[in-house]
């Protein structure tokens, strides 16, 4: 399959077995020894529906040798080519019996080192110190997420709901999209496989039906400076 020419045309892509049995072992293993003391760290959020380690990257470096094998590194390079680097990153635990769902949203914000003002950067936040900002769509129309699945995810456990090729719209408000006109795609995930997708495609998830946990670890990644001295906040160069 064509990944690239996916990607461009629907906004997202699954492949399968990226990851070996062993890895995603690793994975879970790195994961649980890093968070069993950690609860009261502002990163780490937790909840009866949710699990989630934000800047996760940062906080558990010592997975990305294993996130980044020769499978998912050969991935990026043949779809995006080189030169890109980790923007932001978070690991979402979904316990089984979560009733955790997400409307349907494109992801419009990126982290930001601090608040300058620049012309068409908006919508300023900030959350445990951290800003995040929504750029122009020139920036996220360039970015890319990948979303690394430690669980198989299915429809009946939150897998994600997108609808195909709303990323080729710019932004928009949900509203003015005619759902009897749109293609909705369920994007079921095998342990081990990765989905990934544009910031601008709509995206969704409902909540577990089946008990089933569903892990993941969210990477987004750019290649882009940004303008006035304004810096990716959690930016990783990758070897």
């Amino acid at each position: 399959m064509n990944y690239s020419n996916q990607i461009d045309n629907e906004g997202f892509s699954i492949i399968n077995n990226v990851y070996t049995e062993n890895e995603v072992e690793k994975l879970i293993s790195l994961i649980k020894n890093s968070t069993e003391n950690k609860t009261d760290n502002p990163t780490f959020r937790k909840s009866q529906d949710l699990f989630a380690i934000r800047q996760f990257h940062k906080e558990i470096p010592e997975t990305l040798d294993f996130i980044f094998n020769q499978n998912l590194k050969s991935i990026i390079e043949d779809i995006f080519g080189k030169g890109y680097f980790i923007t932001k990153s978070i690991y979402f635990d979904k316990p089984e019996k979560s009733n955790w769902f997400v409307a349907y949203h494109q992801d419009l914000t990126i982290s930001v080192n601090k608040k300058i003002e620049v012309e068409n950067f908006e919508n300023w936040t900030v959350k445990q110190n951290q800003f995040a900002v929504q750029p122009p769509k020139e920036v996220l129309e360039n970015n890319f997420t990948i979303r690394i699945h430690i669980d198989k995810t299915t429809k009946d456990n939150g897998a994600l709901k997108v609808i195909n090729n709303s990323h080729s719209k710019g932004i928009l408000r949900i509203e003015n999209l005619d759902f009897n006109k749109e293609k909705e795609t369920i994007c079921e995930v095998d342990k081990g496989g990765i989905m990934i997708m544009k910031p601008l495609l709509f995206h969704a998830s409902n909540k577990t039906t089946n008990n089933e946990r569903r892990r993941v670890i969210h990477i987004e990644f750019s290649q882009q400076q940004l303008p006035n001295g304004l810096e990716w906040s959690e930016k990783t160069i990758l070897n």
